[in-house]
């Protein structure tokens, strides 16, 4: 079937709205008419080829839409059902049967290969005949996507579609590490390095959780201000003094937990120093491959700190993702405080917003949700 893809042909390039084919679903895929898409950092890291993927590709990887066909051997979703589509995985290795799907040992080939596990592709183009896709197993920058029936997670019809593509990534990265990976308790102290998607919608989840020191740490006033109104108890401009120092004036001895969503090696020792005994700093912020983290082994060993890598939330999307849309219907994580809206044909304006930090986290309006 033709549909209209935004292709980025070289690295940094713009995404270019063409025309393609795509594929009908395999036995265990899913056909989805796309309603919206978020954008998350991995798409400009991938554009920018700080990470090793290959290019022509369809981006793309927090998609919301409807459920247009399935392959026969599809039981979860239903033609006409909503649905977010998720990262890929095989379902099959040691880490996918423990329920650790995103520790999934064949992660890269379901994710960022360019093609199918088996080296086929769902997406072609004439013009364009080395052009990839099955990023994320979706690539829903596009008006349809194919996907697995593994990563497309049925949500409830009495929800914003358009709203919810972003649960998909970003935000059940954020939220996951908190009440998944992290697993902050009641009473607990956190602090969060960083207020971008991620590091919002952990400040969300951490009140969720029932933690009663919640302190955010970025250097944009404007992004600690909305930090506060989505829970977090103190803000602190790391601009503005010793890091450290001014986290222990607030909790005495130092945070229960950190989490870092920027991947800077001098931000997560500060992370590190500011924790107390036994407290435990979450990682989740993509490093560049030359940079390493240096700082003593007291540090850690000393006061028995546990510093942990965080893949997606430790999330079992299809029911992480319920759960955080429950969360959201409650009241309790107002995670569209997050979201602004663009048309698909803004797409590089948003993703310019997006690097420039003047959107939180955008989303790509690409079809309606009543075809």
């Amino acid at each position: 079937m033709k549909i209209t893809a935004a292709v980025v042909k070289e690295k940094g390039g713009s995404f270019l709205l063409e025309e393609a084919e795509l594929d009908q679903p395999q036995p265990q895929e899913v056909l989805v008419r796309i309603v919206a898409t978020g954008i998350c950092h991995t798409d400009m890291v991938i554009r920018n080829q700080q990470m090793a993927a290959p290019l022509p590709m369809v981006l793309g990887h927090e998609g919301a839409g409807v459920v247009e066909a399935i392959g026969n051997e599809v039981t979860e979703v239903a033609v006409g059902d909503h649905v977010v589509l998720t990262f890929g995985y095989c379902g099959k290795c040691s880490s996918c049967r423990e329920g650790f799907p995103t520790y999934c040992e064949h992660m890269l080939e379901h994710n960022f290969a360019g093609s199918r596990p088996d080296g086929t592709h769902r997406i072609h183009q004439h013009s364009t005949p080395d052009l990839h896709d099955s990023f994320f197993s979706q690539s829903s920058f596009a008006t349809y996507a194919v996907a697995h029936e593994n990563n497309t997670i049925k949500v409830p019809k009495d929800v914003p579609l358009e709203l919810l593509g972003p649960l998909g990534c970003g935000i059940q990265t954020g939220a996951g590490a908190i009440l998944n990976s992290l697993n902050v308790h009641s009473g607990a102290s956190v602090a969060v390095f960083g207020t971008g998607a991620v590091g919002l919608s952990a400040i969300m989840a951490s009140r969720v959780a029932g933690a009663t020191t919640i302190i955010a740490v970025d250097i944009n006033e404007e992004r600690l201000a909305l930090a506060k109104e989505l829970g977090a108890t103190h803000t602190i401009n790391s601009k503005t003094g010793n890091v450290v120092e001014q986290i222990q004036q607030l909790t005495g001895p130092g945070t229960h937990f950190a989490f870092d969503t920027t991947g800077r090696p001098e931000i997560i020792r500060t992370a590190v120093q500011g924790l107390r005994t036994h407290g435990v700093c979450g990682l989740v912020g993509v490093t560049a491959p030359d940079k390493e983290l240096s700082f003593g082994p007291n540090d850690i060993m000393v006061a028995g700190r546990t510093l942990k890598g965080i893949l997606q939330g430790d999330s079992v999307p299809s029911i992480f993702i319920p759960r955080l849309i429950a969360l959201y219907q409650q009241g309790q994580f107002p995670f569209n405080k997050l979201v602004k809206f663009y048309e698909f044909d803004q797409i590089n304006q948003a993703a310019e917003d997006s690097e420039k930090g003047i959107t939180i986290k955008p989303v790509l309006r690409i079809g309606k949700v009543e075809a």
